[in-house]
């Protein structure tokens, strides 16, 4: 039986990566993004090459509405919804004294308010295929731990809620036959802030997006139904 996937943010870097694996692997799969319509179509496009079906699909997830529309539209052209992979999320670097309020909402929202706003309208189709639905929420390498980050304070704490959420929501949908975990990157190769001093990455490297997929991989394989709630870092040391 054909499963489908979507994946938010899949028209660039490692959520490009993510939607074109899952596409290889057999999985129809939704190409999520908000502009960037163009990139999207060449995500889409290769998977279809790789012989499975794929769809482009917009909508902003910090807006309820959209979202809703998105999930809606998943239903009617796809049938189905068996994995959600939440990529989606926004970045900055500033003070934690120097920020404001649109500096804020533009990282919590971007981060946590779009990852619930995906979970809360994509949960009536995983259950409707269940058992076996996946819900994969990209955390942030030590977002599992209380550390300061002065430098992007309201990244930290959005990426913690995505956690915090993510195990709240696999205690109460284990019982349906849907697990839900993070899946946390550290530096990757083409990340916007590679550290200066590589000895801050003891694994002495940025992670590669194929170190990301084989953890997706596990993730999403039959021998971890049993996993839910947990938080799986790919990030070779960082942040420990």
């Amino acid at each position: 039986m054909r499963r489908v996937a979507l994946v938010t943010g899949a028209a660039r870097r490692l959520g490009a990566a993510i939607a074109r694996h899952l596409g290889g692997a057999g999985y129809a799969t939704v190409v999520h993004y908000r502009e960037s319509r163009e990139a999207a179509e060449a995500v889409a496009g290769a998977i279809r090459a790789a012989g499975s079906e794929a769809w482009c699909m917009a909508a902003d997830l910090t807006v309820e509405a959209e979202v809703a529309a998105l999930f809606e539209e998943v239903a009617t052209v796809a049938g189905r919804l068996d994995v959600v992979v939440n990529n989606v999320g926004t970045y900055q670097v500033k003070p934690v004294d120097e920020l404001t309020p649109a500096d804020w909402r533009y990282v919590v929202d971007g981060n946590l308010t779009a990852t619930f706003h995906c979970c809360h309208f994509a949960l009536p189709h995983l259950r409707a295929s269940a058992p076996g639905g996946r819900i994969i929420n990209l955390g942030y390498a030590s977002c599992g731990r209380m550390v300061a980050r002065p430098r992007a304070a309201h990244y930290q704490l959005a990426k913690t809620g995505v956690l915090l959420y993510t195990q709240a929501l696999a205690k109460a949908v284990a019982a349906d036959g849907i697990t839900a975990n993070c899946l946390s990157p550290g530096h990757l190769e083409n990340s916007v802030d590679l550290p200066e001093d590589p000895a801050a990455i003891p694994a002495g490297r940025p992670a590669a997006e194929v170190d990301v997929l084989a953890a997706l991989d596990y993730l999403l394989s039959d021998g971890a139904a049993y996993v839910t709630g947990q938080n799986l870092e790919v990030a070779g040391g960082f942040n420990l």
